[in-house]
């Protein structure tokens, strides 16, 4: 798990299948079956995953970000339309 951004208003993380498990998990937990990201909407409280061709889209767009540097408004921009789908709400464990 990586924290890719992490903002007052956002937080995205990439959660990879191919990663060990975490501390303090079991280790027969199950494994990711593939890669997506988890955008977290701090103002509402709720986030939605992605993956699948989401995911891949979105890996798209994390690369064009590599290879031009958005504005922070740019990168809020883009994550409030993908919040816009945010239906679940944030769980603490």
């Amino acid at each position: 798990m990586n924290t890719l951004y992490d903002s007052d208003s956002f937080a995205v993380v990439h959660l990879r299948h191919d990663e060990p498990q975490a501390a303090g998990v079991a280790q027969d937990a199950p494994l990711l079956a593939r890669h997506g990201f988890e955008i977290v909407d701090k103002r509402s409280g709720k986030e939605i995953y992605l993956d699948g061709l989401w995911a891949e889209m979105f890996q798209q767009r994390i690369a064009a970000w590599q290879e031009n540097t958005p504005t922070q408004e740019e990168v809020e921009n883009t994550l409030e339309g993908y919040a816009t789908l945010a239906q679940t709400p944030v769980a603490l464990h």
